[in-house]
């Protein structure tokens, strides 16, 4: 069976324009994973990713930034 991890050791990763500079919220993703959109707390870079469907992120976004 093929496994279903996905290597991030050698990732670069994005950080969002709305997270600030001031060690507040600050989310970061990769935009290079088919199909999947990994998400880290930027404070955390050793720690857990969350990976969600690339089809579920774009509403997520969008819901963000009206603000629902």
């Amino acid at each position: 069976m093929a496994s279903s991890r996905i290597d991030l050791s050698a990732a670069t990763w994005r950080k969002s324009s709305y997270s600030n500079t001031s060690g507040g919220n600050c989310v970061e993703v990769r935009d290079d994973v088919p199909h999947l959109v990994p998400v880290r707390d930027s404070k955390r870079p050793h720690g857990p990713v969350l990976v969600v469907p690339a089809a579920a992120w774009a509403p997520f976004v969008a819901s963000v930034k009206t603000g629902l």
